[in-house]
Protein backbone atom coordinates (compact mmCIF):
# COMPACT_ATOMS: atom_id res chain seq x y z
CA UNK A 1 0.00 0.00 0.00
CA UNK A 2 1.06 3.17 -1.22
CA UNK A 3 1.22 6.56 1.48
CA UNK A 4 -1.42 8.01 -0.45
CA UNK A 5 -3.53 5.03 -0.34
CA UNK A 6 -3.18 4.22 3.40
CA UNK A 7 -3.88 7.86 4.28
CA UNK A 8 -7.00 7.80 2.26
CA UNK A 9 -7.44 4.51 3.75
CA UNK A 10 -7.30 5.76 7.41
CA UNK A 11 -9.03 9.04 7.27
CA UNK A 12 -12.12 6.91 5.26
CA UNK A 13 -14.31 7.08 8.12
CA UNK A 14 -13.15 10.22 9.00
CA UNK A 15 -11.86 9.18 13.11
CA UNK A 16 -9.44 6.76 14.10
CA UNK A 17 -8.75 5.67 17.62
CA UNK A 18 -5.92 6.87 19.91
CA UNK A 19 -4.93 4.32 22.65
CA UNK A 20 -3.18 5.37 25.35
CA UNK A 21 -2.81 2.81 28.80
CA UNK A 22 -0.37 1.48 31.40
CA UNK A 23 0.80 -1.52 29.85
CA UNK A 24 1.18 -3.40 26.21
CA UNK A 25 -1.66 -6.13 27.11
CA UNK A 26 -3.79 -3.31 27.96
CA UNK A 27 -3.11 -0.83 24.94
CA UNK A 28 -4.13 -4.40 22.66
CA UNK A 29 -6.97 -5.17 24.26
CA UNK A 30 -8.61 -1.50 23.78
CA UNK A 31 -6.97 -1.14 20.40
CA UNK A 32 -8.56 -4.38 19.60
CA UNK A 33 -12.22 -3.67 20.93
CA UNK A 34 -12.26 -0.64 18.80
CA UNK A 35 -11.29 -2.54 15.69
CA UNK A 36 -13.43 -4.91 16.49
CA UNK A 37 -16.62 -2.63 16.92
CA UNK A 38 -15.96 -2.12 13.17
CA UNK A 39 -13.13 1.49 13.40
CA UNK A 40 -10.88 0.66 10.46
CA UNK A 41 -7.56 2.51 12.08
CA UNK A 42 -6.19 3.19 15.28
CA UNK A 43 -2.90 4.17 16.92
CA UNK A 44 -0.91 3.00 20.24
CA UNK A 45 0.82 5.71 22.15
CA UNK A 46 4.46 5.45 22.66
CA UNK A 47 3.59 6.59 25.74
CA UNK A 48 2.53 3.22 26.37
CA UNK A 49 4.98 1.52 28.33
CA UNK A 50 6.02 -1.42 25.84
CA UNK A 51 4.22 0.19 22.81
CA UNK A 52 5.73 -1.33 20.27
CA UNK A 53 5.09 -5.10 21.64
CA UNK A 54 1.00 -3.69 21.06
CA UNK A 55 1.61 -2.54 17.90
CA UNK A 56 3.27 -5.68 16.83
CA UNK A 57 0.77 -8.24 18.22
CA UNK A 58 -2.01 -6.08 16.77
CA UNK A 59 -0.67 -6.42 13.48
CA UNK A 60 -0.02 -9.68 13.38
CA UNK A 61 -3.10 -10.71 14.62
CA UNK A 62 -5.35 -8.53 12.37
CA UNK A 63 -2.88 -8.05 9.15
CA UNK A 64 -5.68 -6.31 7.24
CA UNK A 65 -6.35 -3.79 10.33
CA UNK A 66 -4.37 0.19 9.97
CA UNK A 67 -2.48 0.00 13.27
CA UNK A 68 -0.14 3.05 13.51
CA UNK A 69 2.00 4.64 16.26
CA UNK A 70 1.53 7.69 18.18
CA UNK A 71 3.10 10.40 19.99
CA UNK A 72 6.02 9.62 17.69
CA UNK A 73 8.65 12.34 18.26
CA UNK A 74 12.04 11.58 16.72
CA UNK A 75 13.55 9.47 14.23
CA UNK A 76 14.46 6.40 16.31
CA UNK A 77 11.25 6.16 18.02
CA UNK A 78 9.67 6.21 14.20
CA UNK A 79 12.14 3.68 13.10
CA UNK A 80 11.42 1.32 15.82
CA UNK A 81 7.36 1.54 15.45
CA UNK A 82 7.61 1.49 11.47
CA UNK A 83 10.08 -2.25 12.43
CA UNK A 84 7.06 -3.59 14.58
CA UNK A 85 5.02 -2.93 11.99
CA UNK A 86 3.34 0.61 12.48
CA UNK A 87 1.22 1.96 9.19
CA UNK A 88 0.80 5.78 10.22
CA UNK A 89 2.60 7.58 12.63
CA UNK A 90 1.68 10.40 14.49
CA UNK A 91 2.88 13.13 16.26
CA UNK A 92 1.61 15.85 18.81
CA UNK A 93 4.63 17.92 17.29
CA UNK A 94 6.29 19.00 13.85
CA UNK A 95 9.40 17.64 13.83
CA UNK A 96 11.22 16.78 10.34
CA UNK A 97 13.12 13.78 10.77
CA UNK A 98 9.84 11.76 11.98
CA UNK A 99 8.16 12.73 8.44
CA UNK A 100 11.53 11.81 6.40
CA UNK A 101 11.68 8.40 8.58
CA UNK A 102 8.57 7.76 7.55
CA UNK A 103 7.98 8.35 3.90
CA UNK A 104 11.67 6.62 3.60
CA UNK A 105 9.54 3.52 4.84
CA UNK A 106 6.53 3.85 2.73
CA UNK A 107 4.55 5.41 5.95
CA UNK A 108 2.45 8.13 6.27
CA UNK A 109 3.19 10.59 8.74
CA UNK A 110 0.61 13.10 10.37
CA UNK A 111 2.48 15.25 12.70
CA UNK A 112 0.93 18.23 15.18
CA UNK A 113 0.35 21.50 14.27
CA UNK A 114 -1.60 24.13 16.36
CA UNK A 115 -0.95 27.64 14.14
CA UNK A 116 -0.99 28.05 10.11
CA UNK A 117 2.24 28.99 10.13
CA UNK A 118 2.97 25.55 10.92
CA UNK A 119 0.31 23.79 8.77
CA UNK A 120 2.19 25.53 6.06
CA UNK A 121 5.61 24.42 7.25
CA UNK A 122 4.12 20.31 8.12
CA UNK A 123 2.99 20.77 4.25
CA UNK A 124 6.65 22.12 2.91
CA UNK A 125 8.33 19.16 4.82
CA UNK A 126 5.56 16.62 3.33
CA UNK A 127 2.93 16.08 5.41
CA UNK A 128 0.15 13.50 4.60
CA UNK A 129 -1.89 15.00 7.01
CA UNK A 130 -2.49 17.36 10.05
CA UNK A 131 -3.01 16.99 13.35
CA UNK A 132 -4.62 19.83 15.01
CA UNK A 133 -3.25 19.64 18.58
CA UNK A 134 -4.66 20.54 20.71
CA UNK A 135 -8.29 20.92 19.25
CA UNK A 136 -9.65 21.60 22.42
CA UNK A 137 -8.26 25.18 22.55
CA UNK A 138 -9.69 25.97 19.41
CA UNK A 139 -13.19 25.05 17.78
CA UNK A 140 -14.82 24.17 14.23
CA UNK A 141 -15.40 27.42 13.32
CA UNK A 142 -11.43 28.21 13.47
CA UNK A 143 -10.69 25.15 11.51
CA UNK A 144 -13.62 26.20 9.02
CA UNK A 145 -11.84 30.05 9.48
CA UNK A 146 -8.51 28.25 8.51
CA UNK A 147 -9.46 26.35 6.03
CA UNK A 148 -10.67 29.41 3.98
CA UNK A 149 -6.95 30.44 3.65
CA UNK A 150 -5.81 27.00 3.45
CA UNK A 151 -7.76 24.61 1.56
CA UNK A 152 -4.86 22.86 1.09
CA UNK A 153 -4.49 21.25 4.79
CA UNK A 154 -5.66 18.05 5.79
CA UNK A 155 -6.65 19.07 9.28
CA UNK A 156 -6.90 16.18 11.63
CA UNK A 157 -8.18 18.20 15.01
CA UNK A 158 -7.20 15.42 17.67
CA UNK A 159 -7.50 16.49 21.74
CA UNK A 160 -11.21 17.11 23.10
CA UNK A 161 -13.01 15.39 19.96
CA UNK A 162 -16.08 13.34 21.12
CA UNK A 163 -18.64 11.39 19.80
CA UNK A 164 -21.16 14.06 19.74
CA UNK A 165 -18.86 16.80 18.22
CA UNK A 166 -17.00 14.95 15.56
CA UNK A 167 -19.48 15.71 12.65
CA UNK A 168 -18.97 19.56 13.82
CA UNK A 169 -15.36 19.11 13.05
CA UNK A 170 -15.98 17.43 10.16
CA UNK A 171 -18.64 19.91 9.05
CA UNK A 172 -16.21 22.52 9.68
CA UNK A 173 -13.46 20.94 6.90
CA UNK A 174 -11.34 18.18 9.08
CA UNK A 175 -10.48 15.24 7.26
CA UNK A 176 -10.48 13.11 10.07
CA UNK A 177 -10.99 13.25 14.34
CA UNK A 178 -8.37 11.20 16.48
CA UNK A 179 -10.38 10.28 19.47
CA UNK A 180 -8.55 8.58 22.60
CA UNK A 181 -10.55 8.58 25.97
CA UNK A 182 -13.08 9.70 24.63
CA UNK A 183 -13.44 6.46 22.56
CA UNK A 184 -11.21 4.00 24.07
CA UNK A 185 -12.42 4.00 27.63
CA UNK A 186 -15.07 1.64 29.88
CA UNK A 187 -14.43 -1.71 28.59
CA UNK A 188 -14.73 -3.26 25.01
CA UNK A 189 -18.62 -2.95 25.30
CA UNK A 190 -18.60 0.48 25.91
CA UNK A 191 -16.52 1.44 23.34
CA UNK A 192 -17.75 -0.10 21.21
CA UNK A 193 -21.50 1.39 21.20
CA UNK A 194 -19.21 4.72 21.07
CA UNK A 195 -17.63 3.59 17.82
CA UNK A 196 -20.69 2.39 16.24
CA UNK A 197 -22.58 5.57 17.35
CA UNK A 198 -19.99 8.16 16.06
CA UNK A 199 -20.13 6.09 12.57
CA UNK A 200 -24.02 6.68 12.66
CA UNK A 201 -23.01 10.43 13.25
CA UNK A 202 -20.24 10.61 10.69
CA UNK A 203 -22.19 8.97 8.14
CA UNK A 204 -25.34 11.54 8.91
CA UNK A 205 -23.03 14.47 8.50
CA UNK A 206 -21.48 13.75 5.41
Amino acid sequence: MYRHEATRAITAQRAFGIVRAPTPAEAATAAGAVLDAGLDAVEVALTTRGATRAIEELTTARPGALVGAGTVLDATAARAAIEHGARFLVSPSLHREVIRTGHRYGVPVFPGVSTPSEMVRALEEGADALKLFPASVVGPSWVRDVRAALPQAPLVPTGGVTVENAPEWIAAGAVACGMGSALTSGGAGAAGARVAALLDALARAR
